[in-house]
C-alpha cells in the first residue's frame, strides 16, 4: 500500500506511521537537520531504528547510501538496542573529530537515559554543527 491509499482507495492524506516522535518532535528535528546543513554545508542524517549486527557496520552501511557520503555525518540511533552511532565521511570526518562526535554521543545518551530522544538528537546535531563550523570558502 502506498502512501495516502487505505484498502486500495486513495484518503487524500499521507499515512501515518507509528514512530517514537510526536509532530512538534518532528518539526523541531526537521529544523535541527536543515539548520545544521544550512550553517555547515554538510548533509546530517537522523536514522531511528533497529541496527542489524554488527551495529557500527550497519550503521556505516546506511551512511554508504546518502546521496553524498564524503560531506555527511549520519546519527543512528536504536531506542530497543540502547545503541547510538556517529558516522561522519571522509571530508566531515575532517571538521568534526572523532573526540568531538564522542563528546555530542555522550550529550545525546545523557538526555536519551532521561527520556528525551527528541531533545537528545535535537541537542547533539546542534553540538556537531558546533564543531564542524561554517564551511570554508
Amino acid at each position: 500500500m502506498t502512501a495516502g491509499e487505505q484498502g486500495g482507495r486513495p484518503t487524500g492524506r499521507p499515512e501515518v506511521l507509528d514512530g517514537p516522535f510526536n509532530t512538534r518532535q518532528l518539526l523541531r528535528l526537521d529544523e535541527a537537520l536543515r539548520l545544521a546543513d544550512r550553517g555547515t554545508g554538510l548533509t546530517f542524517s537522523v536514522y531511528v531504528g533497529e541496527l542489524d549486527e554488527p551495529v557500527r557496520g550497519h550503521a556505516e552501511k546506511l551512511h554508504g547510501q546518502l546521496g553524498d557520503p564524503d560531506h555527511s555525518v549520519l546519527v543512528a540511533v536504536s531506542p530497543n538496542q540502547r545503541v547510538l552511532e556517529i558516522v561522519t565521511g571522509s571530508e566531515a570526518r575532517k571538521r568534526i573529530p572523532d573526540r568531538s562526535a564522542k563528546l555530542a554521543a555522550l550529550s545525546m545518551a545523557a538526555a536519551f537515559g532521561g527520556g528525551d530522544l527528541a531533545g537528545g538528537i535535537v541537542s547533539g546535531l546542534a553540538q556537531l554543527s558546533d564543531q564542524a563550523g561554517k564551511p570554508s570558502a
